[in-house]
């Protein structure tokens, strides 16, 4: 598991139904490609996000395989239309078997 790995989620906290709304997502991860060395002379495993997914009760709404070139600290932004109140689920998946979730509800109006 990567150290210091923090998820952070912007979703409004209300809408309208039917409202699409802008979603912003960024987790803080350092993206080791297992070919650096540290300062050992020792390999620094392999640790990329390779999934990002958001869920809206429980329904897919994005779903993202990322490939190892993908940036440190990946950021997404992406609107979703909000049919109800409910919860975002997202989630983040990494190479090393950890996952990293956090969660957002927001009320309809």
């Amino acid at each position: 598991m990567a150290e210091g790995v923090r998820p952070r989620v912007k979703v409004p906290r209300s809408a309208s139904a039917g409202d699409a709304i802008t979603i912003k997502t960024l987790i803080s991860h350092p993206m080791e490609s297992g070919q650096r060395k540290d300062s050992d002379g020792n390999t620094i495993p392999r640790s990329i996000i390779n999934r990002f997914t958001c869920e809206f009760n429980g329904e897919s709404v994005v779903d993202v395989k990322m490939e190892p070139a993908i940036s440190t600290n990946p950021y997404f932004e992406f609107e979703a239309t909000v049919p109800e109140a409910g919860e975002f689920k997202f989630t983040w998946y990494d190479d090393d078997g950890s996952v990293y979730e956090e969660t957002k509800a927001i009320e309809v109006g």
